[in-house]
């Protein structure tokens, strides 16, 4: 049986509460991906160009400092990376966990929560941030599933 982790970035809360669903439906143990400087109301401000989010999503390479520099993934199979969608795609500090640890071989099972879009693109943009080895699966938005739904979300792996 593998080892799973359900690991979050959750700005306002929806997103904590979707992976706090998903990790008790898996039986999987849970990680909070946090910011090193955390955002206020005013960073996640999408209307005003000069906003931190704003800001950070228009530059492609920007990397988010987390709280945790570095992520040991070697106890886990398959982890399951929750966020936020934030202009159609993961907000950028995703990758600044995923290229904080070593995810070769494993299984990444994306889910998402959003006011009204899906993952997008957001599979193609996390793709560089990880090794050849590892297997990224664009998942589904979670933030008004049901229990059979995220049952069957479950099942994708």
């Amino acid at each position: 049986m593998s080892k799973k982790l359900v690991a979050y970035f959750s700005a306002s809360g929806v997103t904590a509460k979707a992976a706090q669903r998903l990790a008790a439906a898996v039986s999987a143990d849970i990680h909070e991906i946090k910011p090193e400087v955390p955002y206020t109301a005013a960073d996640l401000d999408w209307t005003n160009k000069k906003s931190r989010s704003t800001l950070e999503m228009q530059d492609k390479g920007s990397r988010p400092a987390l709280a945790e520099k570095h992520f040991d993934a070697s106890g886990y199979d398959v982890i399951y990376i929750g966020f936020p969608v934030w202009w159609y795609v993961a907000p950028t500090i995703i990758n600044s966990f995923l290229e904080s640890g070593d995810f070769s071989g494993k299984t990444i099972v994306l889910f998402a929560t959003s006011g009204g879009s899906g993952l997008g693109k957001s599979a193609e943009q996390l793709k560089p941030s990880v090794s050849a080895s590892t297997r990224l699966i664009s998942g589904k938005v979670l933030n008004r599933a049901t229990d059979s739904e995220i049952e069957e979300f479950t099942k994708i792996v």
